[in-house]
């Protein structure tokens, strides 16, 4: 697979590899980001961490956590949040939750089972420990982690491959209706609820090299799933509560090697919210956005189109948006988060059905600064 990087404009959501029959989760993105741990308790706020960083790791791509401002005036004190797709402390979806808990929101999430053992392990040995810290000192709790395949609306659906897959072995009730089923009898209604997962099993096939089956599990897994969490949670949900997923600028714009029918995922995610937003609203007083996050280094985006010799897709990414965004800095972790504790709270009671880039406004550019054709222009 060849790049050419000033085709490239933003970094890859998060996938799931080997996952039988589509089965995703986005720890997203899911999911599957990873954080330098040392540079958090190093710096004290976000302008300290571009200026000490930026110099040195504009192409080591080392650092995707950034210090939290913290709840500011926003007070999440008694609401419940539901994170699908977190299975450790490298994403998107960690991420926004820690943000949620800094406010003071009651943190539970949803797991995709092959992964549920080694992350409920994970936190049972304190492995995710410093990345809970949050701005007051204090850790932020994950109250319960419940088994969830998103791919799964009810229990008719799950084929017997997966009831006999070793992975899935001695679960159930992982399915969105059981989910949502479960929450209901554990919390009674909940206020927040964030879709952060995605999954393409083609991702690295071109769209014309796509077969139909991994084209609709791209849009099962990234997109239809975000829908039937609506569905399912929806009527569990406070008035005045928000959904937030996850969307990637692929979307409206061609982003070589995000392939397999994602970028089409996207859309529909993206034209979804808008739609719930309608929906959701009139008949649950429930607000619905979705947050367009730029390039940031994950353990998934690092094994797309890696070849010999060569830097990966997200390097490529990364680098592009340093060349081309409005703002050249780093991306971290947290700069979605914190986006996200604002969508989910009061503040922004009037927001729904946006599409919020958080990317440093590379989404706004409709010209590669670096290319060839600029080379001999000051810009």
């Amino acid at each position: 697979m060849r790049f050419h990087h000033s085709s490239l404009l933003a970094a890859t959501a998060a996938f799931v590899y080997g996952a039988s029959s589509g089965s995703a989760f986005a720890p997203c993105t899911c999911e599957f980001y990873w954080e330098s741990k040392s540079t958090v308790s190093k710096v004290a706020t976000r302008s300290n961490v571009v200026a000490n960083t930026q110099q040195s790791q504009s192409r080591q791509y080392s650092s995707t956590q950034l210090r939290m401002a913290g709840p500011a005036q926003v007070d999440l004190t008694g609401k419940v949040a539901f994170i699908a797709g977190v299975a450790d402390s490298s994403g998107y979806g960690w991420a926004i939750a820690r943000a949620l808990a800094s406010a003071g929101a009651t943190i539970i999430v949803g797991t995709w089972p092959p992964v549920l053992k080694i992350f409920e392990m994970g936190i049972k040995k304190g492995n995710f420990e410093e990345d809970s810290i949050l701005p007051d000192g204090s850790k932020m709790v994950i109250e319960k982690v419940y088994p969830l395949d998103a791919v799964f609306d009810c229990p008719d659906d799950v084929p017997d491959e997966i009831k006999e897959n070793k992975r899935y072995a001695g679960l159930s009730g992982y399915t969105i209706e059981e989910v949502a089923k479960a929450v209901e009898a554990d919390y009674g209604k909940i206020d927040i609820l964030v879709h952060s997962l995605a999954n393409g099993p083609e991702v690295t096939k071109p769209l014309l090299e796509t077969s139909r089956k991994g084209y609709l599990a791209a849009s099962s897994a990234s997109a239809y799933s975000a829908v039937s969490l609506l569905q399912k949670f929806g009527p569990i949900m406070n008035e005045g509560g928000n959904m937030l997923s996850l969307t990637y600028i692929a979307s409206e714009k061609v982003i070589p090697g995000y392939g397999g029918g994602m970028s089409s995922a996207k859309a529909q995610l993206e034209s979804d919210t808008r739609t719930l937003a309608y929906e959701a609203g009139r008949k649950w007083n429930v607000r619905v956005n979705t947050v367009s996050a730029g390039p940031l280094k994950s353990r998934a985006a690092s094994a797309i189109g890696k070849e010999p010799g060569q830097k990966t897709f997200i390097e490529y990414a990364i680098d592009y948006s340093k060349a081309n965004a409005p703002l050249a800095q780093d991306l971290y972790n947290d700069d979605v988060g914190n986006s996200a504790m604002f969508l989910c709270s009061g503040l922004a009671r009037t927001v729904t059905g946006v599409t919020l880039y958080v990317d440093n406004g590379l989404h706004a550019m409709g010209m590669a600064l670096d290319s060839e054709a600029m080379s001999d222009r000051n810009v």
